[in-house]
């Protein structure tokens, strides 16, 4: 959910009327039903068509007929809802699931099927999201070279631990499929998982083709998507050496692994940007046998359907994602719909990994009872973990103001300890590691983005209170000073930077012997450095792509990172539509050792009972049954 006047019931909050209008109508709600009244459409289904889109705007692929707002009116009275049967704008289906769509109708805008009112081009993509699934899945077979249980050793480094059952199983079941999907929280192991999977599926392919498989790994955004790659190439490495190395049989298939260069979901398709057609689509698939997408729970709908229409049928597509995400900030929640389908019918193309792996598990209850909603087990996870959590009220902005000074204060004390404010030289890996290190040891986090309690402001007063320290004196005044930390917010192919990119200002001993003020990213396994040999990229601040601060980070942005300890901070408004378990959920497990709370108890309350559901058809559509409906 984003936040733009969602309510409790079904996300719609509708106060009085401006102009006739819900208020809670964006210009482009509006704008909808101006163009269905002057294309012949009645009040209602005006009206409808504005909620529709405003439903959209919300994430929804589709209106429920029986919607209500945060008051508990609906959105559509008795006779509205009549209304639209009889339209001419409006395509009537018969609510099944299949929802294949008659071409005599698809000049329609809009489409009612099973008690939803979509927009037809949502309507469209859940149906072929949905069939596309479906033909996947019917097609898995056999494989040619099955995994024996001395396979699985060699490919667990001869381990055999009770804990990695469901590892094993989801490397097993691998193979042979057209669709395999893989979920977890933290720790669970996932990368670790895929590596063992693509090794697998590296080798059926070759049995089955005699040849080595166009291995393609990507995510929705850059930073994920280089993440996967970095940790492939990690696990790959080490599955490479030591006593229990993997035997020549494999190294081939551990060659075509470590061949693949990760990319954004957009960059893999060859989009042009919005409004264009990709360059691989339908008509010109894409080069890829096997293809991985790792924080599956980011994709929306349409980038999905992209994805599903520029793959070959034969080619083998794997999600990777922990389902209990907060879902993408676009139309849809296709990985919590994809995983609910799939375990409904309890498929081997799914597997849950639940397992924590991590030697301190302290905060796994604590995540535990936030995925359940149980609001008790919440509470004794947290006495529980002791000093490793804290929950600390924040009713009002003065309280607010209390916990970030103690907040910067703590990150103060961190850039102390590595000596921020001193001049290093550029060739100096430890020290610009230690420096970069700070970034992921803390880490506030908030619900909103905007307003009094949302990050843009916390991450203000955070730089406002480091500034003042004495220690940066030497640069006030400047925008840039050392312990400036930034986000970037757009992909910069040439620089090598991806939107979501955390990068840090560092002083570095100048020519001159002047400190020069330089921003310091951490560099990705695969790419020639760009400043020196130590696995830190720097870069001249005005240099840059679009930036903001990041002392604070929402926590949508946050997802796909951990940090050793996070703060999490939630509004005091309990009415607040971002307050959903999987809010709560995400920001909280983004930490590895230590974790604060700052919250009122109703509002973490409200959080916990509060399970985000985005309204639409796609997961009773991927069940086997809906093809004949």
């Amino acid at each position: 959910m984003n936040g733009r006047g969602a309510g409790e019931a079904f996300g719609f909050h509708w106060p009085a009327a401006r102009a006739g209008l819900p208020e809670a109508w964006r210009d482009l709600d509006r704008a909808v039903w101006r163009w269905m009244l002057a294309h012949g459409g009645d009040p209602a289904t005006a009206l409808a068509a504005g909620w529709a889109s405003h439903a959209e705007g919300e994430g929804h692929s589709a209106l429920p007929l029986d919607a209500r707002d945060a008051n508990g009116l609906p959105l559509l009275d008795a006779a509205q809802r009549d209304a639209l049967a009889r339209s001419a704008l409006v395509e009537c289906r018969d609510g099944g699931a299949s929802g294949a769509v008659d071409a005599a109708d698809g000049a329609r805008p809009l489409v009612l099927e099973g008690g939803h009112l979509y927009l037809r081009r949502n309507h469209r993509a859940e149906v072929a999201v949905a069939a596309a699934l479906r033909a996947r899945r019917a097609a898995a077979q056999a494989p040619c070279r099955p995994l024996t249980d001395d396979d699985l050793r060699a490919l667990f480094n001869g381990s055999w631990q009770d804990a990695e059952e469901r590892q094993r199983a989801a490397v097993r079941q691998a193979p042979g499929r057209r669709l395999m999907v893989l979920t977890g929280g933290p720790g669970t192991g996932k990368t670790t998982t895929v590596l063992r999977m693509l090794l697998g599926l590296a080798r059926e392919h070759a049995a089955r083709h005699a040849r080595a498989p166009q291995l393609r790994i990507a995510a929705p955004t850059g930073k994920a998507a280089q993440r996967l790659g970095e940790s492939l190439r990690a696990g790959a490495a080490q599955l490479a050496s030591g006593a229990q190395a993997l035997g020549p049989e494999w190294r081939p298939h551990l060659q075509a692994v470590l061949a693949s260069e990760p990319a954004t979901v957009h960059r893999l398709l060859g989009s042009r940007g919005a409004g264009t057609r990709p360059t691989f689509h339908a008509g010109e698939p894409l080069p890829a046998d096997i293809v991985v997408v790792d924080e599956a729970s980011m994709l929306d709908l349409g980038l999905l359907r992209a994805l599903l229409d520029a793959l070959r049928e034969d080619a083998v597509l794997v999600l990777v994602g922990d389902a209990d995400q907060l879902t993408s900030v676009g139309t849809g929640s296709v990985m919590m719909d994809v995983v609910r389908a799939m375990e409904a019918d309890g498929g081997e193309d799914l597997v849950r990994l639940a397992h924590c792996f991590r030697a301190d598990a302290t905060l796994v209850p604590i995540n535990t009872a936030v995925r359940a909603g149980d609001a008790a087990a919440f509470t004794r996870a947290f006495a529980a973990a002791g000093a490793a959590a804290a929950r600390h009220p924040v009713p009002d902005a003065a309280a607010l103001r209390r916990r970030l000074a103690a907040w910067a204060r703590r990150l103060q004390d961190a850039f102390a300890a590595v000596g921020i404010a001193d001049a290093v030289a550029a060739d100096d890996g430890e020290a610009l590691a230690a420096r970069l290190g700070v970034l992921r040891r803390q880490q506030l986090l908030c619900a909103l983005r905007e307003g009094p309690f949302g990050a843009t402001a916390a991450a203000a007063q955070i730089a406002a209170r480091l500034r003042a320290w004495d220690a940066l004196a030497p640069w006030a005044g400047s925008p840039w000073y050392p312990g400036r930390c930034v986000m970037v917010t757009r992909n910069d192919a040439a620089a090598r930077l991806s939107n979501g990119d955390i990068g840090l200002c560092v002083a570095v001993a100048g020519d001159d012997g002047r400190p020069l003020l330089q921003v310091a990213f951490e560099r990705a396994s695969d790419a020639p450095d760009a400043a020196n040999g130590t696995g830190v990229r720097l870069f001249d601040p005005h240099t840059l792509p679009p930036h903001e601060d990041a002392f604070a980070l929402t926590v949508h942005k946050s997802q796909g990172s951990e940090y050793r300890h996070v703060a999490l901070l939630l509004p005091p408004d309990a009415r607040s539509p971002l307050l959903v378990r999987q809010m709560l959920y995400t920001g909280l497990s983004r930490a590895r050792a230590s974790l604060e709370l700052w919250a009122m108890p109703e509002v973490a309350e409200k959080a916990l009972s509060t399970a985000l559901r985005r309204r639409g058809r796609l997961a009773e559509r991927i069940r086997p049954g809906a093809a004949g409906a």
